[in-house]
């Protein structure tokens, strides 16, 4: 079974970022151990990233690709922040 593969989009490649960190942030399971486990270091990374990519593409992005982008970036630090406070209440 051959699975085709999508056009390469912005989208696509903020939602490869953004799938990394909610994996790292325990949202999805990981899929190498089938897991929900959290690395709050390397989704910092990613969110980095991100927000890299966000400084870097200024300007030169159409109205949905930054907000599809700044919207991501929220939610993914949004979760961050949250997961943070639950290893400090530990």
């Amino acid at each position: 079974m051959t699975h085709e593969i999508p056009p390469a989009t912005f989208q696509i490649l903020v939602s490869t970022f953004a799938t990394q960190a909610a994996v790292c942030l325990g949202q999805l399971d990981n899929p190498v151990t089938n897991k929900r486990e959290v690395n709050l270091p390397q989704a910092k990374f990613a969110i980095d990233l991100l927000d890299i990519l966000t400084s870097k593409t200024k300007g030169n992005l159409d109205k949905e690709e930054d907000e599809f982008l700044k919207g991501m970036l929220y939610q993914l630090r949004m979760l961050y922040l949250d997961q943070n406070a639950k290893g400090r209440k530990k």
